[in-house]
């Protein structure tokens, strides 16, 4: 088809035409694209005043290119502005937004808010979480300016409670309110500006938190001290809100024992977080997570089967066809419709991004403007991307955007089997399954580490029954509620089917992350298989796949070992690896039932850097170092795991556990490793988790590591008094190159004598920005330094990696990953 040409247009003039034919909106599509991704690399913004200039010049440049009577200099200069448009307007509306943040002083505060729920508030064991508009806000009776939008938590029973001596107990708080959107309220909340974790291939919390609009977090103050929190009106603010709750609601009391409760409510309004870990695990091994929330594929769907809905009513009118004819108002009134199911699930970014697709696509129709595919193509990724610039980061929008290119590319055919019969409308819609899935297997290599093997079986049926079947009766229930319990039923016979293909024992494969290079070369070559071309050419794009499916991470030398400490919060977890093992020490925090370090940054982390553990070491039973355990284990089944955890302990029915004592050795590679601490007499002795914490030198006779759990300065002293005892108490001594700091840096760690005997180099503390604990506390800074100890806090550095061959420095995430929109701790 040939490209619609409106250069004769004589409603346009002769300089503007250019910008509307097929061959000026590719530059100008490439140019807005490459703008906006040079722009998110950027580690620092620049002043205001240059993004200004910034617009100035692209708009200068444009005015330029439209008179030069060169076409190649003419699209070149089209396409330069166009990225300095985009890179410019991208970086002012970042500095708009950040000059909204929290301010560091009021961090940690009482304020006293009044404002609006914006959404659906979350429930969870420990309470709800909820987002505010802000209306007003003051501290000590001053009125202040806070950012606009905050997500704040309001803990039900004893919060802030601590476990080292001395450390606060916490309050008893105020059960929380049963909160719906639209509620005005008055409360105290302590606010703290969005921190998360920064770990190699990990989610990126604070970006997420950016593309939110939110800027502050924090929790409602509502101890016994605390001013009661007040409802002050049920305003109409946010009535689509408040109608999800409603609905949410009535699912989770029609359906109370039901487990396809969560699975409706995350189909009907968007309440991902209503879907069970447990499901979560078996629908991404089955590569159907993409259908169990409200996605793109469903609104598309919603959107077509709205149009032929629409259409057929209104051709059974001839009065309405005179004045609208029928394919206009099908496709007006499905895109309407389409719109307010994206509303009502949520308003989330992937719906946010494929309703502006739709419409996009829809324009053009409507405009009569017909267009090859790939202008089609760039011009709907264009104008998300114009919308929401910081959409490019994220792995949906590639997910979604690629397949829809490698349809266009491959021409699936679905217009001409919709006149077909039943049997090639099947074998269509198999064939575009299986192009889908061969292109976007290196594409999900690269993002995830991880793809479905039965993703092709799994589809093959949960694609109509979720589409066809299982979300129309769960949409209907709305108005008629048992549909709910015939959609929960449908449900039940999928999950039937998707459990027994994620126990298959290669139902997924699991790869080191390779770069972004291979990834691309790999869609390039699954696209190459998937086109209507002849085999000689298609398979050259075997090859092309080649670097994404055998990509092997770095290896450590012979005789040399690493260090990282992941950024997992309050809590500890270092990975340890030399030439052909690995060991974690401690496995992270358990965030809450249904979230732990593990699920949320280990297994990933392990996942993309294609680590198999020899050993899972344990270093006691407290929950900020044992909390990722479970998932950890279910992942690498071969780990042993070393302990000092208690005989009754729950882990111990997953895996036979070794106690650590002090004397163990082995050797991996040329390196040595040696527990220096508890001994067995300290079993039958102590009480105190922390005083039989597992500690762990590693060595390779020129450089140390001293991981140290959370001994205090009672087993410090021990460790010390051996040493001074002779050679064979601590054969290794104690002295290290780098220290886990102990127990996080607090109070009751890190002694004089230990950090005379130790003498490290670096120092890593592992705790969580703000942490409830003060950790690492200010006496112990103060120590450090005096003994010239660099110390390194995760909430700081980020994720920290130290490497035995390169031991003069220490590598932190947050610089190494450094972007604009990422919390500088002050």
């Amino acid at each position: 088809m040939r490209a619609h040409d409106t250069s004769a247009s004589p409603h346009l003039p002769a300089s503007g035409n250019r910008f509307v034919t097929s061959q000026g909106l590719i530059p100008a599509l490439l140019g807005l694209l490459l703008g906006n991704a040079l722009q998110l690399q950027q580690a620092v913004l620049l002043p205001t005043d240059d993004y200004l200039l910034g617009l100035l010049l692209g708009g200068l440049l444009l005015t330029v290119s439209l008179w030069l009577r060169w076409p190649a200099w003419r699209w070149g200069l089209i396409g330069v502005a166009f990225a300095v448009l985009a890179f410019s307007s991208t970086g002012w509306r970042a500095q708009l937004f950040g000059s909204q943040a929290l301010k560091p002083a009021l961090e940690g505060r009482d304020i006293a808010v009044t404002g609006v729920v914006a959404a659906m508030p979350q429930n969870f064991d420990g309470g709800v979480r909820f987002r505010l508009d802000l209306e007003r806000a003051s501290l000590d009776g001053q009125a202040l300016r806070l950012p606009p939008s905050l997500e704040l938590g309001w803990y039900a029973g004893v919060y802030a409670r601590g476990e080292g001596f001395g450390e606060s107990m916490g309050e008893l708080q105020r059960p929380p309110a049963s909160l719906q959107a639209g509620e005005r309220w008055h409360m105290t909340v302590r606010l703290k500006a969005p921190h998360g974790g920064v770990n190699p291939h990990g989610f990126d919390y604070e970006l997420w938190q950016w593309e939110q609009g939110v800027q502050a977090t924090g929790y409602v103050r509502s101890g016994p001290r605390d001013p009661v929190p007040l409802l002050l009106a049920q305003s109409w603010q946010h009535p689509v809100q408040w109608a999800r709750g409603q609905v949410r609601d009535q699912i989770f009391l029609r359906l109370a024992d039901s487990d396809a409760a969560g699975l409706i409510a995350a189909l009907v309004v968007g309440d991902q977080a209503a879907i069970e870990r447990s499901d979560w695990d078996v629908f991404r091994a089955t590569g159907v997570a993409h259908l169990m929330s409200i996605s793109g594929l469903h609104i598309t769907m919603f959107a077509w089967a709205a149009a032929l809905a629409l259409g057929w009513l209104w051709r059974r009118s001839a009065w309405l066809c005179l004045r609208l004819p029928a394919p206009t108002a099908a496709l007006v009134g499905g895109m309407a419709l389409a719109t307010a199911y994206a509303l009502f699930s949520g308003w989330g970014v992937p719906a946010q991004r494929t309703v502006l697709m739709l419409a996009t696509v829809g324009a053009l129709r409507l405009l009569g403007v017909r267009w090859p595919w790939p202008q089609v193509w760039l011009l709907a990724c264009a104008v998300v991307v114009a919308v929401d610039p910081w959409a490019l980061l994220q792995a949906g929008f590639w997910l979604s955007f690629v397949a829809v290119g490698v349809l266009f590319a491959t021409d699936a055919g679905l217009g001409g089997a919709s006149r077909a019969g039943l049997r090639a409308r099947v074998l269509v819609v198999m064939r575009e399954q299986w192009v889908i899935t061969l292109a976007l297997t290196p594409l999900s290599l690269l993002l995830f580490g991880q793809v479905s093997l039965v993703g092709l079986l799994a589809n093959a049926l949960a694609i109509p029954w979720v589409t066809l079947v299982v979300t129309p009766l769960a949409m209907l229930g709305v108005l008629i509620h048992p549909l709910w319990d015939v959609a929960a039923g449908a449900i039940g016979l999928m999950a039937q089917w998707l459990r027994g293909l994620a126990q298959w024992p290669w139902a997924s494969l699991s790869l080191a992350q390779a770069p972004w290079w291979a990834g691309v070369a790999g869609v390039l070559g699954g696209l190459l298989l998937a086109l209507r071309l002849p085999w000689s050419l298609r398979l050259s794009g075997v090859p092309l796949l080649l670097p994404v499916l055998f990509w092997q991470a770095p290896t450590i030398p012979m005789g040399e070992f690493s260090l990282l400490a992941a950024d997992v919060g309050q809590g500890n977890a270092v990975l340890v690896r030399t030439a052909r093992h690995a060991l974690l020490y401690d496995a992270g925090p358990m965030y809450s039932r249904e979230s732990d370090a593990g699920h949320r940054v280990l297994v990933p982390l392990l996942r993309a850097l294609g680590v198999r553990l020899d050993t899972l070491v344990l270093s006691h039973r407290d929950s900020d170092h044992t909390g990722g355990a479970v998932a950890l284990l279910k992942m690498q089944p071969q780990a042993s795991l070393l302990s000092s955890i208690e005989s009754g302990h729950a882990l111990q029915a997953l895996r036979p556990v070794t106690r650590c004592l002090a004397g163990q050795r082995w050797q991996w590679d040329g390196v040595d490793f040696e527990v220096l601490h508890p001994q067995a007499s300290d079993y039958a002795d102590v009480r105190k988790p922390n005083a039989l914490s597992c500690t762990l030198r590693v060595s390779n006779g020129s450089q140390t590591l001293l991981l140290a759990g959370d001994i205090e300065q009672a087993q410090e002293a021990q460790l010390v008094a051996r040493l001074q005892a002779g050679p064979d108490q601590l054969s290794g001594g104690l002295r290290a190159d780098v220290l886990l700091v102990p127990h996080h840096g607090s109070k009751t760690s890190s002694s004089d004598a230990f950090l005379q005997a130790v003498q490290p180099r670096f120092a890593i503390a592992q705790t969580g920005y703000r942490n409830r604990f003060g950790h690492p506390a200010s006496a112990v800074l103060v120590r450090y330094d005096g003994y010239h100890i660099k110390l390194i806090d995760t909430p700081r550095c980020g994720a920290a990696s130290w490497f035995s061959w390169e031991p003069d420095d220490v590598q932190c995430a947050r610089e190494t990953q450094k972007r604009y929109w990422h919390h500088e701790v002050p």
